[in-house]
């Protein structure tokens, strides 16, 4: 059989360079959803870096500007009468000083205007006040007696249709580079900080794991073949497809310590309870175990149980598809080597199932401690339930200081890429 040169020495010398334009082309056409994703990720991640390290409030989000309000007072009747044209100014921060403040105004046609004060001066119609810098929530008026002729009259509804144009320069603390650390001090010097970061691993840990063994048992039971097992395997994804504001709502009815209470009113018809335990509004309960004093947090444990139940759907399809993945050799070759169903679980399907666990509790771990609404939705942060991510909102929000919910927010993402890198350094892998 012939060989021909090119068979010998591979594809031909100009292969190499159009791979390589075309690759460049490729990274060329990529580039702009590049962009876009790496400003959607990366865009409010550094808008958070740059806020907490400021101390701004809620109000600060509007910078200092001069507001002004004119007026011609009282109304004139007829040609001749003596009104008063009114100019009111003020600083709309009551923090910043405003520089640099000019008032500009083209008077209407029809009326004399006589100036008064020397930081105003009149060309023609066009009238120019200088104040220089209005103080912190400092207020101008100025009052120009005026006579009012036919013209302005005639004129009607047309008489001001120019508006006041107010210039000057105010102190942005959002843009300016003032930076600070007392939004850290504040809230590492809080001992309610290290109260809610306990919380909020707590929550997280538990969240997550509950919501795994629940998706573990359940992919287990429906990986066998059964009558109805399809229709069972679509009731299990509903607390996961279903609105979080009506399961929450639910919760919340079921839960409710009042009369309307449904487990309540279930728990005290058993005589397991001698009155109604307020499972969303009591912090804790405690108890005794070997002489030794301990608190069971009720709120924390339902928001935690809502958590695990709400989310282990997830969990559930994962195992579930790596499960049926698995030859079902392995199974009938330790069946006739006599190895129980506990024992086939033990050493076939968990060590098969290793890596996607450990992916599964990556993912949990991160959007459980990141969750905001569930425990908001129940609780509102109350009765020992208050995570990082609620303070986050209470900080910004409820008391106003950006800056600190700010902070808060950048402490959950130390975490969390403590947690990420911590984890894929020591993660199990797959073995399927």
């Amino acid at each position: 059989m012939e060989t021909t040169m090119a068979d010998t020495h591979g594809p031909p010398k100009g292969a190499g360079a159009l791979a390589k334009r075309e690759s460049r082309l490729a990274y060329l056409m990529l580039l702009p959803t590049f962009v876009i994703v790496l400003g959607i990720v990366l865009g409010p991640l550094l808008a958070n870096f740059w806020i907490s390290f400021k101390p701004i409030e809620l109000a600060d989000l509007r910078a200092a500007a001069p507001v002004v309000n004119e007026q011609l007072r009282p109304r004139p009747e007829a040609a001749g009468d003596a009104v008063i044209l009114r100019y009111r100014l003020r600083n709309s921060s009551r923090k910043d000083a405003i520089e640099g403040v000019t008032l500009t105004d083209t008077l209407p046609e029809g009326i004399a205007v006589t100036l008064n004060d020397d930081r105003c001066a009149l060309d023609g119609r066009a009238l120019f006040c200088d104040f220089g810098t209005l103080g912190a929530g400092e207020r101008v008026e100025l009052q120009f007696p005026t006579v009012v002729g036919q013209a302005y009259l005639d004129a009607g509804e047309r008489a001001r249709d120019s508006d006041p144009v107010l210039t000057g320069d105010a102190p942005n603390v959002l843009t300016s580079f003032t930076f600070t650390l007392d939004n850290f001090r504040r809230i590492f010097a809080s001992d309610e900080f290290w109260t809610v970061l306990k919380v909020s691993l707590y929550y997280t840990i538990f969240g997550t794991v509950g919501a795994l063994v629940l998706g573990l048992f359940a992919a287990q039971l429906l990986n066998t073949a059964f009558k109805g097992r399809n229709v069972l395997r679509g009731l299990f994804l509903f607390p996961y497809v279903a609105p979080v504001i009506a399961v929450a709502f639910a919760w919340v009815l079921l839960l409710d310590a009042g009369p309307g209470g449904t487990l309540n009113a279930l728990f005290q018809r058993m005589g397991l309870t001698d009155g109604p335990i307020n499972f969303l509004g009591q912090r804790a309960v405690p108890f005794t175990v070997f002489g030794m004093a301990f608190e069971f947090p009720v709120a924390l444990t339902t928001v935690i149980a809502f958590e695990a139940w709400r989310y282990f759907p997830l969990s559930f399809l994962f195992i579930l598809a790596r499960m049926q993945s698995i030859s079902s050799e392995m199974y009938e070759a330790a069946e006739m080597d006599g190895a129980t169903p506990l024992q086939q679980f033990w050493s076939i399907s968990l060590p098969q199932l290793v890596g996607i666990l450990a992916v599964l509790f990556l993912l949990r771990f991160i959007w459980t401690f990141n969750k905001f609404d569930d425990i908001f939705l129940l609780t509102g942060g109350a009765a020992g339930t208050r995570t990082l991510t609620v303070d986050v909102y209470e900080q910004a929000f409820a008391v106003s200081n950006l800056g600190a919910g700010a902070a808060v927010a950048v402490v959950v993402f130390a975490v969390l890429l403590v947690f990420a890198l911590i984890f894929f350094r020591f993660s199990p892998q797959d073995d399927g």
